[in-house]
């Protein structure tokens, strides 16, 4: 009986043996691996002049106006326009002799702003009070068109 009871004592150290080893194991392995992730590209976010709508306030003598930008984002996601500078000469149409040297009109770089623009979509963009005329503008100038070309910073 005591080697009966000494080989299922010895049958029951070597499960609790083999069963502790595969724990002790599965908690100390050690692996490698890698994994990799493709970021992708954010496509150009354009800002266009826009000349076929009035704005709200309209430019005179000594004054500021605003400017109207339409935001194209082509991106599949949302962006965020957060400043609007000026990227380029301003250039005149229409009016009566006025030119971009004495037009007197003036761009101020809007930053800070927060305009969200859905994706895949186009957006028109109020600036009041962006678009400047000093009072020494040309006379010639009344009734003229200014395209002021912008760069547009966005975020996503």
């Amino acid at each position: 009986m005591t080697r009966r009871i000494a080989l299922i004592a010895a049958s029951i150290l070597l499960a609790l043996g083999i069963s502790s080893g595969a724990a002790y194991a599965y908690y100390v392995s050690t692996g490698t691996g890698g994994n990799t992730a493709t970021v992708g590209t954010l496509q150009v976010v354009s800002g266009d002049a826009i000349t076929t709508q009035t704005p709200d306030t309209l430019l005179q003598p000594g004054d500021s106006g605003e400017a109207i930008v339409s935001i194209h984002n082509p991106n599949n996601y949302p962006v965020t326009v957060t400043d609007v500078a000026q990227a380029g000469a301003i250039s005149v149409s229409g009016g009566s002799g006025c030119t971009e040297s004495n037009s007197g009109i003036s761009f101020t770089a809007q930053a800070g702003l927060s305009v969200s623009v859905a994706a895949s979509s186009t957006q028109l963009v109020h600036l009041p009070g962006s678009v400047s005329m000093a009072s020494s503008s040309a006379d010639g100038c009344q009734g003229a068109t200014f395209d002021v070309p912008v760069s547009v910073a966005v975020q996503s």
